[in-house]
């Protein structure tokens, strides 16, 4: 664990000569979703084939890019793009992004994603800000030696999600009339895509959407101390026996068609983040 802990540091340091001091919130952007709608000022972007040990996507949709500037008064880096343990990628490989800007200071992380939905009450193209997950990856990152200096052995996670972000998400959508659901949302290992059997399992133990990523990053961002929210953009609904076949650029799309009332809703959202108020 301590050569994982000596990339991750090697990253900071690189991420903070490259683009300067850590910035104070980190936006991933999931399958599909756009970032030009953003906006940043004074940007400065870096693509992930030129950070040393950071893994790269092999999936489409996920652009691979580091873009790092002002959202209004606050310094925001988006990360275009994550990988994943199906693309045949480690625990600890895919939760180092997230370790290394959190290790650069980074104390806020704003997880998307794309997501099918199960509950019933959500729709293609509608977002849902998750309240709790369930890591059904079978695996999770902290496994291993621990670093006391990093994160606790046993870090509590009755609060994954900041019910304060939550709070301040269901206030600005409110605010700018952005529908949104909240919801548990199910972090499976794919990359198959859910038998309608599977569907109903997920249902029953309370998910109301599920995807492929999310979970891990969020378990190791928590475990180093940071704030979280998630937002699920819903993209199609999960299998069910009578349902339409389910393919990765109909997710794509359905992201995209998502992003505006995504891109809205974080901004208004990041404007109203204290930057020194963490937990």
């Amino acid at each position: 664990m301590n050569e994982e802990w000596n990339r991750v540091d090697h990253i900071a340091a690189f991420l903070n000569e490259r683009l300067g001091s850590a910035p104070d919130i980190v936006l991933v952007l999931g399958s599909g979703l756009r970032d030009g709608a953003f906006g940043l000022s004074d940007e400065r972007s870096v693509s992930f084939s030129e950070i040393p040990d950071w893994p790269r996507s092999t999936v489409a949709g996920h652009n691979g890019v580091l873009k790092r500037g002002r959202m209004g008064d606050k310094e925001v880096l988006l990360q275009l793009g994550r990988v994943h343990l199906y693309e045949g990628y480690s625990e600890a490989e895919v939760v180092r992004p997230t370790r290394s800007v959190m290790q650069w200071g980074a104390r806020y992380l704003i997880a998307t994603n794309a997501a099918g939905g199960i509950n019933e009450y959500l729709k293609p193209g509608g977002l849902m800000i998750l309240e709790d997950h369930l890591n059904l990856t079978g695996r999770n990152p902290l496994i291993g030696q621990n670093d006391e200096s990093r994160g606790a052995r046993f870090p509590d996670m009755t609060e994954t999600y900041s019910r304060r972000l939550r709070a301040l998400l269901v206030e600005e959508a409110t605010d700018l009339g952005v529908e949104f659901k909240m919801g548990v949302y199910a972090g499976l290992l794919g990359p198959s895509y859910e038998t309608p059997a599977e569907v109903n399992m997920l249902r029953q133990m309370g998910a109301d959407a599920v995807g492929m990523s999310t979970v891990l990053e969020v378990i190791a961002a928590k475990h180093m101390g940071a704030d979280v929210a998630g937002i699920s953009c819903i993209s199609n609904m999960a299998a069910s026996y009578n349902g339409p076949k389910l393919t990765h650029e109909d997710v794509q799309a359905a992201a995209g068609r998502a992003s505006e009332s995504l891109t809205r809703l974080v901004a208004a959202m990041v404007a109203k983040i204290e930057p020194s108020k963490v937990g």
